[in-house]
Formats: structure tokens, sequence, C-alpha cells
């Protein structure tokens, strides 16, 4: 007998198959559904009343209530995965993420990714590659786009692997919106239901807010989320694959720790938040395992009123694993630095994430 001959495509590309300016449009179509909105608001337990409240939204003049960002943030990252990062062996950075339109329950999204920038690594066989990421629905609206930087190992390309297709929507956000048309008007944020705490007058650039709360991950929620998102890397959901990494075991996926402190920080800085208008400079230095425990802290970088029931507040948002930001803080430590960027002996080995978030805030209402 003749021995069986097996073809397996592979996934993902190595380094040296990216070049500046090639365009992957990413093979998901997925649609965003009551389900999928439901699981993820009880995992991200995130308190933004415009995300979570129908009534809320239609009365800032939304036709219902919004997918999440972040939602949609996760899905086109989990999209190019396939494309981009399935043989990534790091995320290193979130860059200038937006949200012009609003997307909602029943809109299908799939996104296209647009290579800016490779450079070669110093050492070893790879290299970082640079993408913009645009996600788009059925209407052919941008509803989040993005930039990215992921460590991609160096290999051989798959010889037999068939090429991409072309691209059949320019995949650029020039044009794009910086926030839904319904924003540009003046909210009256007095026919809006008071939420928790914390206004646009309340955040004062410098201040530093200590989320109490923590949150443990568990194993069969991050396993489940990453599938719902349809991040394809195994790193994340094949035991076998993860004892090879730096963990030895599977790995959270980044987009999930983004989500979770995002939410531990809700209830005292996004509260009243309208609309996230931006996330920039964000990084995850250290990975997460089943079992961490996540814990938030922001630092209130800018806050200005841009309109009569409105204003405009930057945080900077970290998250730590197992030990508390007030621990830290008190310890000496410098959770607000980029850390990346630290030397070796103030880098804070507890720092699981970092990013700026901008977001359209209401202000007090007065008689």
């Amino acid at each position: 007998m003749t021995a069986a001959k097996f073809r397996s495509p592979g996934y993902g590309r190595f380094f040296e198959e990216f070049a500046v300016g090639s365009v992957f449009e990413h093979p998901w179509d997925v649609t965003v559904d009551g389900g999928m909105i439901a699981l993820a608001q009880a995992s991200f337990l995130d308190a933004t009343p415009t995300y979570a409240s129908a009534s809320y939204a239609r009365a800032l003049g939304l036709r219902d209530r919004p997918v999440h960002p972040l939602v949609l943030l996760n899905l086109g990252l989990s999209f190019s995965v396939h494309d981009v990062s399935e043989r990534a062996v790091a995320h290193l950075a979130y860059i200038d993420a937006r949200f012009p339109s609003a997307c909602y329950a029943g809109d299908t999204v799939r996104a296209c990714s647009t290579v800016l920038g490779v450079k070669r690594a110093a050492e070893g066989a790879r290299g970082v590659v640079h993408v913009r990421t645009v996600v788009r629905n059925q209407s052919d609206d941008v509803v989040c786009h993005f930039e990215r930087k992921v460590l991609v190992k160096g290999g051989e390309p798959i010889a037999d692997r068939p090429a991409p297709p072309p691209s059949v929507s320019p995949c650029a956000d020039e044009s794009a919106r910086r926030w839904p048309a319904v924003f540009d008007a003046d909210i009256d944020a007095a026919r809006l239901r008071t939420g928790f705490g914390g206004f646009f007058e309340d955040f004062e650039p410098g201040q530093v807010i200590v989320h109490e709360v923590g949150r443990t991950v568990s194993e069969a929620e991050h396993m489940q989320l990453t599938c719902l998102f349809r991040n394809t890397h195994p790193l994340h959901f094949e035991e076998p694959y993860a004892r090879g990494g730096f963990a030895k075991t599977r790995v959270v996926y980044g987009g999930l720790v983004f989500g979770w402190i995002a939410a531990l920080a809700s209830r005292d800085t996004t509260g009243n938040v309208l609309w996230d208008l931006g996330f920039d400079r964000g990084a995850h230095p250290a990975g997460v395992l089943a079992g961490d425990t996540l814990y938030a802290a922001s630092k209130v970088l800018a806050a200005e009123k841009v309109g009569a029931h409105v204003g405009r507040v930057t945080f900077k948002l970290v998250g730590t694993k197992n030990t508390r930001a007030d621990v830290l803080l008190g310890q000496g430590a410098d959770l607000f630095a980029d850390e990346l960027s630290k030397p070796a002996e103030a880098k804070v080995k507890e720092k699981v994430f970092e990013i700026e978030r901008t977001v359209l805030m209401r202000g007090r209402t007065r008689a």
C-alpha cells in the first residue's frame, strides 16, 4: 500500500510574506445578534448606559442601543488574526481606534487590513508588522477602525497556499467620520436619566482613580469569548500548541483583557459617557492566564467642555494582575508611564494593560 498524501494548508503568514501596501479582505462575515451582545455584556459588566439601555440610546437620537465599541474592536482584531497575526509572537500596540458609525444588533460586519509598515527585528527570525484594520457593516458604513503592531515569526512561505483574494473595497478610513452624526448636535443632558457617578466637571487633569473591585478570569469564559469573537490564534485555545509558548499554557486573548479592564473602570469613569471617541497608545506589557485576577486604575490626562452639556475627557487606563493598583502605587510604582519604554529596573511586572481612552461625557445639569 502507498502512504496516503495529506495536505495541510497552514494559517497565518510569516514576516517575509508582508509588504507595505498589501490589503487583506478577511474571510469572516458575522452577524452581530442579540445573543452575542448579551453574552459580552454578561462578561464585561460595563456600566456605560449608551451601550446598555435602548431607551437611553434613543433619547440621544440613536435608533437603538448600539453595539459596544469594544465588541466591534474585538471582532476586528479577531477577524484580522487569520491573515495578519496567527503566527504572531506578541501583540505590541493599539493605535488610534475610532468608532465613526453606530452598529446595531442584526448588522453584519466584515473587516479588511492594509499593511502600513514592516520592520525586521534586530535579533531573531521575526519582525514587526503594522496594519490598519477597518470594520464595516452591510451598508459599507465604517463602524470601527484602528491600527496595531504585531511581532510576527519569520519563516518560509507555505508553497501551496492560495493567494489572498483581491480587495473588493478600499481599506481606508481617512474620510470616515470621527463619531456618529447624532453627536454633532448639542446634547440636552436634562432628558437623560442619571447613571453612575462622574460627570465631566468632576474630572481634572492629574486625578488618579483606583477602581476597587477586581475580576478573576475563568478558564471556560476566556475560551468561550475567544471563539465568540472568532480569534483563531491557537495560543488562546489549543493547549498542546500553547505549551511551546512563553507561558507553557493557554494565554488569555488580549482583547478580552482590554474589555475587562475597561469594564472595571466603568462605574467610576464612564457611567455618564455618551460615546467612546477613541483609544490610543495601548499595549499589553505582560500576559494574563486563567485564574489571574485583574485590577484597574485611571488617571485623568485632559478634560474640556465641548458643548452646553457635554465635555471630552481623556483617561490613561491601566490594568494589573494579582495585585491591586493602590498597593503598587503605595510601593512607589509608576503605573501611568508607558511601560514598554521604561528601563528594565523601572518596569512593573504586574502591569498587563495600558491605553489612553477619550470619551464624550455628559455634564451636570443645572436648573
